[in-house]
């Protein structure tokens, strides 16, 4: 890279004030060679004390204050909206849960800069089992209700050169800002809090390419592991499934997705209806451990 590529870094952070300070720290010590580069943070309402220490430790770092109704997506578009005014060549937008190998970024925009109309995600890494991929390259399953995670893969398993794929998960995904300008915002209306879930699709229909950069190691904490729908109790299925537009479990949201995302409308049907199978399989054990339990049945 001759001339300094400019990179605005976007990050959407709520209430986990040592988790995000900790993602700065290691983006301090990232190599920047060639690159010239600006950290935004949204901080959508918190009340831990986040910006407070953002402020005494970092800055520099720009800070746009949320009123804490901005989820996931509505906190990376203003992010971006911000990053756009900057007149950035590339959007990097990332959580704060992770700590980056220190060539990450080089490596994201060498392999930008080498293949044209490209949008490109790390490998994203579990920072306790390091060897081992974080949710990448998700693909679609008719019959498996929609969008699936791979098979479990490892850095010895992943190609070895960048490597396309249908959907890039937004843990740390590098756009261009020819991309975001030409395809829009992530849509915050249909997906509060999963609007990577349609974004990298779309741009992929509009013709850039999804790439993984399998040089660009990106660590991450692990997923908490969620309660699953036959865990809940009638009431909260109900809240999950059809009111909280949050829930990963949300119908609407879930039906969004596969709208469009899935490779024809056919298949997001078919995909959807699966869906709604299953978790209606699990409804009914669900009831008939309900019944027993309240009804003293061992």
């Amino acid at each position: 890279m001759s001339a300094k590529k400019r990179v605005e870094i976007v990050m959407p952070v709520y209430n986990r004030r040592e988790i995000t300070l900790q993602c700065l720290k290691s983006l301090a010590r990232i190599d920047q060679t060639g690159l010239e580069i600006h950290i935004i943070v949204v901080d959508d309402g918190s009340t831990d004390g986040t910006s407070e220490a953002i402020r005494a430790s970092f800055p520099k770092v720009e800070i746009i204050a949320g009123d804490g109704n901005l989820w996931y997506t509505g906190g990376t578009n203003r992010g971006i909206e911000a990053a756009l005014k900057h007149n950035p060549d590339y959007v990097l937008a990332i959580n704060d849960d992770e700590v980056f190998d220190d060539q990450f970024l080089r490596r994201m925009v060498d392999c930008a800069e080498t293949n044209s109309r490209s949008v490109v995600g790390g490998l994203l890494l579990l920072w306790d089992q390091p060897h081992k991929v974080f949710q990448i390259a998700p693909e679609w399953n008719t019959w498996q209700g929609g969008w699936r995670q791979p098979a479990p893969l490892t850095v010895f398993t992943v190609p070895q050169e960048p490597f396309e794929v249908r959907a890039i998960s937004g843990n740390c995904i590098m756009f261009p800002a020819a991309a975001i300008r030409e395809c829009g915002l992530m849509d915050e209306k249909n997906f509060k809090n999963f609007g990577d879930a349609e974004y990298t699709p779309r741009m992929k229909r509009r013709g850039w390419q999804l790439l993984i950069e399998p040089r660009a190691r990106v660590f991450c904490q692990p997923n908490a592991a969620g309660k699953q729908i036959r865990q809940m109790p009638p009431r909260e299925i109900f809240n999950k499934l059809l009111v909280d537009t949050g829930s990963q479990h949300n119908l609407r949201s879930r039906f969004m997705a596969c709208w469009v995302g899935a490779p024809t409308k056919i298949q997001a049907v078919i995909g959807f209806a699966v869906l709604v199978a299953r978790l209606g399989l699990s409804a009914v054990g669900l009831n008939k451990n309900w019944q027993k339990t309240n009804s003293g049945v061992n």
